[in-house]
């Protein structure tokens, strides 16, 4: 939690608030906040304290975490952003673009194992000669039985 003048904020919100606003339960929230994705700090009351630009944080979390991002990679791109300033639509321009390339590649891949799926699941170990989505030719076959490769491409 950031040691935060409160004098200075104009209408915080607490947990509960933050979580019937965005819709995220209050452990999630917690543990937004564990992982440095957004921040709060403590009223006189000892009580934890959000400004409302995290609400749109909340937001730009969950979006992405839609889409398949990792978490870490969230954090990252949400530490470029300024701390405690509402999150623009220039800023989202931004993040998203660092996913785009990213997420037209598993949408590729995905592409690629719908048009290939009727091909492999009768393969089962997909080392067989058959298999043309994950092992055409049997390059795996000397290698042993089973499936070898969750990604082909992983190395």
């Amino acid at each position: 939690m950031a040691n935060i003048d409160a004098s200075n904020i104009q209408n915080p919100l607490t947990v509960g608030e933050v979580s019937r606003r965005s819709g995220v339960a209050v452990s999630a929230i917690h543990f937004y906040e564990q992982k440095g994705l957004i921040s709060s700090w403590r009223s006189n009351g000892n009580q934890r304290r959000f400004h409302r630009d995290v609400l749109r944080r909340i937001a730009v979390i969950k979006v992405a975490q839609r889409l398949g991002i990792p978490l870490a990679k969230i954090a990252d791109a949400l530490a470029t952003l300024p701390k405690e300033r509402t999150v623009t639509a220039e800023d989202w321009q931004r993040l998203s673009a660092r996913w785009q390339t990213e997420l037209d590649d598993r949408i590729a891949k995905l592409t690629r194992l719908r048009d290939h799926l009727g091909e492999c699941i009768g393969c089962g170990c997909l080392s067989m000669d058959a298999c043309k989505l994950r092992n055409p030719s049997d390059n795996l076959g000397d290698e042993g039985s089973g499936p070898r490769l969750l990604d082909p491409d992983r190395q």
